[in-house]
């Protein structure tokens, strides 16, 4: 084989496969091998495909009435695997299809040749496209032979219609047009620059960002099998160039990823740390951290999956409150984190030792501790006297502190003699500990995901664990809509200073266009800070796909409820989804369990998520999992169900203290529906029994 070949799998071609039946993707899986290892072997193996617009797409016969499409660059450099099907389908495929390098943007694209332009129906109308002029259009990426069904689309249901004819990145591109994005902004963003660095080869097109976010070139034999054992794992193989700009960039000191919801954030960390491990020498570690115990789980089985086990070695993935644990025990402490009911009971106690006659709530005490106390490391009476309270809802004069001081001054008292901590109290300790004298840092690279939902103490103890501001130091991804905790941290004022090194995710992977959009209607309104000192502008983000809004049903009964789910479920089972691609999703554990019950007996199994393991993909049945749980999961069709009055938003989850804590909580319940809705791919369903949310309200105007 000559070692000038390059041999590569397009995204379309891991699709096509794992629609096959299991025992035809296990000869495929032989046969890419062998396309891997000796593409001049299969070369000889070659069909012509009968009346194909370009000629350098092949039939390559893998087994009895199955072939594979593809493409060989006429300079013989690259081979490429575009396409698996029968034989007929394969022909069919292949026949429609060119393969070229743009020439304009020097990205690699499999498109429709000479398509078929859209008819037009009903009365004439504007073409969507009409103020586009062509140039723009093939600088965008549209090939020229695409231009006149371009031309044809007449509106946005058109477009979604004929999506799939153009090449993904000029699809994109007019996605970001059909949304309303300025066309100079587009052009910005998808034009090519650097009129000298265009590729003119396949192989060296394969080199380029633009290309490998639908192309891999296969490197060896452990690399192929992964993905042709999980060919719809795309993730582990393809990166938007937005997002591998952001893996591969070096930069000095923090750096921070914004997106929207199904923007693949944690995709990027995942890499990000694959790519660190690689350089790290010696004993130098990585600190991969998220706020809640199953994200970090979640994380660390999909690390696995990408990183071999020298890599693996070399990350430490622990959600933020076990890694204090932890440390604390290594240095000698004994104290216990607390939270919860034993948490709520401390500062019960605390709040009858300071004989307040019940003037403010014990709520309000644990609010103002955490949101003004620990989030400003005010731990003594006069640090308190002197702390903002900005943003707090209640007025206090020095009187009152005074007052609330004796309520606190207990509290600690409390902690010390039951030998516990709340984790806020533990992770300044934490701080105080790693920040002696001579202590080196702990860690080369900390990478935080979920970061909107880490406390200010969090990130000034991270700060300190990775040492002086230095090179790729800091790696963290977030998105203040998607904050379901009550934490809020402004990086610069927690010694994390990510000016000129921040980036953002704007495509949406996951979830369709029209999901996206009724889940936004949710959170409309609402003001949402950058993680920094800035406010957001308002979302701008595009869905790739398009499908059915969301289904929002109310029934009389919770038995109604219960069996209309339990019926379209039966129908998508039916249709062919896998029963793990579907989810039942409720505020709370107990609300789960009449919907498990009822899935076991209608013979589809339940399967509950839970917090201390990852979602066993292997396991069979229809997912379960509370509101807080399923964030940070994605499935083919979401189910949220009993989103009734006073359960969605959680009565018992509003502090009526005031009305910007009350505002405040009604809020965070807005953005946990909004998570929840944004896990679906394809569809969701929101149901409700006797009297609904007024959640549902807001979305079927939305």
């Amino acid at each position: 084989m000559s070692e000038r070949i390059k041999v590569a799998l397009s995204s379309e071609f891991l699709t096509s496969v794992a629609s096959l039946p299991r025992d035809v993707q296990r000869r495929v899986a032989v046969w890419a091998n062998r396309f891997r290892n000796d593409p001049d072997a299969i070369a000889s193996t070659l069909a012509a495909i009968p009346n194909a617009l370009d000629p350098k797409m092949a039939l390559a016969p893998f087994d009895d009435g199955y072939a594979a499409v593809v493409a060989r660059d006429e300079s013989g450099t690259a081979c490429l695997a575009l396409y698996a099907g029968s034989v007929d389908a394969a022909q069919e495929w292949g026949a429609r299809k060119r393969c070229a390098v743009n020439e304009r943007t020097g990205a690699l694209q499999v498109y429709d040749g000479a398509p078929d332009v859209e008819k037009t129906r009903g009365r004439r109308t504007a073409a969507l496209f009409a103020e586009v002029p062509d140039e723009s259009l093939l600088a965008l990426g549209v090939p020229e032979e695409q231009l006149a069904l371009t031309r044809s689309l007449k509106n946005a249901d058109a477009f979604a219609r004929r999506r799939d004819a153009f090449p993904p990145d000029a699809a994109e591109a007019l996605s970001w047009l059909v949304e309303g994005e300025p066309l100079e902004e587009v052009l910005k963003a998808y034009g090519r620059e650097d009129s000298q660095s265009c590729a003119r080869t396949v192989a060296r097109a394969l080199e380029g960002a633009r290309t490998l976010a639908s192309f891999t070139v296969v490197e060896g034999e452990d690399e192929l099998l992964r993905m042709m054992a999980a060919p719809l794992e795309k993730w582990r193989v393809f990166l938007h160039p937005t997002q591998r700009r952001a893996v591969e960039r070096d930069y000095s000191g923090p750096a921070l990823v914004l997106g929207c919801a199904g923007s693949g954030k944690t995709v990027v960390a995942l890499h990000r740390a694959k790519r660190l491990a690689s350089q790290l020498r010696d004993r130098e570690r990585i600190l991969f951290t998220t706020f809640t115990a199953n994200l970090a789980t979640d994380i660390r089985a999909r690390l696995r999956q990408i990183c071999p086990a020298a890599e693996m070695k070399k990350i430490d993935v622990v959600h933020f409150d076990a890694w204090v644990a932890q440390y604390l025990r290594e240095n000698g402490y004994r104290a216990r984190l607390v939270y919860g009911d034993e948490l709520y009971e401390l500062w019960e106690q605390a709040a009858r030792a300071a004989d307040l006659k019940g003037e403010y709530s014990v709520e309000f005490y644990m609010e103002e501790y955490d949101r003004v106390v620990a989030a400003q490391e005010a731990f003594t009476r006069e640090k308190y006297f002197a702390a903002s309270r900005t943003g707090r809802g209640t007025g206090l004069d020095r009187k009152k502190r005074a007052q609330i001081w004796k309520v606190f001054e207990k509290y600690q008292t409390l902690m010390k003699e039951r030998n516990c901590r709340d984790i806020n109290t533990a992770a300044y300790e934490c701080r105080a500990l790693a920040t002696r004298p001579n202590q080196t840092p702990r860690y080369r690279h900390i990478i935080v995901d979920e970061a909107q939902d880490l406390s200010p103490n969090a990130f000034r103890l991270l700060r300190a664990l990775a040492g002086p501001e230095g090179p790729n130091d800091l790696f963290i991804v977030g998105d203040s809509r998607q904050r379901i905790y009550k934490n809020r941290a402004v990086l610069s004022q927690c010694g994390v200073n990510v000016r000129g090194r921040s980036s953002r995710l704007r495509v949406n992977y996951r979830t369709t266009a029209e999901i996206r959009r009724t889940a936004l209607a949710l959170i409309t309104g609402l003001s949402f800070d950058n993680l920094d000192d800035a406010l957001e502008p308002e979302e701008s983000c595009v869905s790739l796909t398009h499908g059915a809004p969301p289904e929002i049903r109310v029934y009389k009964s919770a038995n109604e409820e219960l069996d209309a789910v339990v019926a379209r479920i039966r129908e998508l089972v039916d249709a062919g989804v896998p029963r793990g691609n579907l989810c039942v999703v409720a505020r709370t554990k107990s609300l789960l369990e009449p919907f498990a019950t009822a899935l076991d007996d209608a013979g589809f199994g339940s399967y509950r998520i839970r917090t201390d393991r990852s979602d066993e993909l292997d396991r069979d049945g229809v997912r379960l999992a509370t509101l807080h749980r399923v964030k940070g999961l994605e499935f083919q069709y979401v189910f949220v169900v009993s989103v009734n009055k006073n359960v969605v938003p959680l009565a018992s989850a509003l502090d009526r203290t005031d009305d910007v804590s009350y505002e405040e909580g009604l809020a965070a319940e807005r953005r946990l529906l909004y998570v929840a809705i944004t896990r679906a791919q394809k569809g969701a369903w929101l149901s409700a029994c006797g009297k609904p949310s007024e959640f549902l309200d807001v979305l079927r105007r939305g």
